[in-house]
């Protein structure tokens, strides 16, 4: 095949994988890994490459490529989120108690639920425990080694794409997790991906 014939067909299947690689993470409710998407993509084309590609094609577009948890999703661009949400309502919020328990356990894990409670300096419910276990932001990290052998605490995969972080070395400063007004994901964290929605639990002492 001449030079300029195998570029061309090479050039299609670069083409036919980024396709199949935007298709592919516009369908999932989750972040495509890399080695997931290679096997959908044709023979002689590498994930890697294809989201690198991917991820250049989409910079300065309203949805932009991010990498996240370990894969890569699409988010809203960060610069429209304050047009945005001027007209699109957010209302689901996390409970201010939730947030800080979350924040705590994101910065502090594993973490023992006594330990949680010393950190906050209030008690904590099982309802904002088994809520946050719910929506999978939270899990066990086995037990600690002391009398009673507490639970340890850490987040999750789930958290992660949550907060669109790619690990926790991303994590943001503590102050911007929880805001002083209200328990509320920061703006930039919220744009493109799905709001926490979670049942008020019961009061937890202040």
């Amino acid at each position: 095949m001449p030079l300029d014939a195998t570029q061309a067909a090479d050039e299609a299947v670069f083409e036919l994988a980024l396709r199949i690689a935007e298709a592919m993470i516009f369908a999932s409710d989750k972040p495509v890994r890399p080695e997931r998407l290679q096997l959908a993509l044709p023979a002689g084309a590498d994930a890697m490459a294809v989201l690198t590609a991917l991820q250049a094609r989409c910079a300065g577009r309203p949805v932009e490529l991010v990498e996240v948890a370990g894969g890569f999703a699409f988010r809203t661009a960060l610069d429209l989120a304050p047009a945005i949400t001027r007209v699109v309502e957010i209302p689901r919020r996390l409970p201010r108690v939730a947030m800080e328990t979350l924040a705590i356990i994101a910065y502090h894990q594993p973490v023992t639920r006594p330990e949680i409670e010393e950190i906050r300096g209030a008690t904590l419910s099982q309802s904002t425990v088994d809520a946050l276990l719910e929506m999978g932001l939270i899990t066990t990290r086995g037990r600690k080694e002391v009398p009673g052998r507490p639970a340890l605490w850490g987040t999750t995969t789930r958290f992660l794409e949550q907060f669109g972080l790619r690990s926790l070395n991303d994590l943001p400063r503590r102050e911007e997790l929880v805001s002083a007004d209200a328990a509320v994901l920061p703006l930039e964290m919220v744009a493109g991906a799905s709001q926490l929605e979670m049942p008020t639990p019961e009061s937890d002492a202040a």
